[in-house]
């Protein structure tokens, strides 16, 4: 079985594809940091120095947004993206 047929067998599940949905916002958020400290050039260690932190300080917050066992606060996302060359931007979306 591919990955994509597991994928799609998990979610005819609704109780399954209910808590993926749920946390598609902390899977894009994750995935545009890695894209941004990739195109930065950086390493988890490059970014933490630029934060005024240590590597694994930036191992807990991009791992956090996939366990969710940690909310970063928003100050700490905007010193990631000062460190990997962006800024932090949120908006709120209207459903409908």
């Amino acid at each position: 079985m591919t990955h994509k047929e597991l994928k799609a067998k998990a979610l005819s599940n609704a109780k399954t594809k209910a808590a993926y949905d749920e946390l598609a916002p902390e899977y894009a958020l994750l995935r545009q940091m890695l894209k941004a400290r990739q195109k930065a050039g950086l390493s988890q260690a490059g970014v933490a120095e630029r934060m005024g932190t240590k590597a694994p300080a930036v191992t807990r917050l991009e791992s956090s947004l996939v366990n969710g066992k940690h909310s970063p606060s928003i100050a700490t996302l905007q010193k990631y993206a000062q460190a990997v060359g962006g800024k932090l931007q949120i908006k709120i979306v209207h459903n409908g």
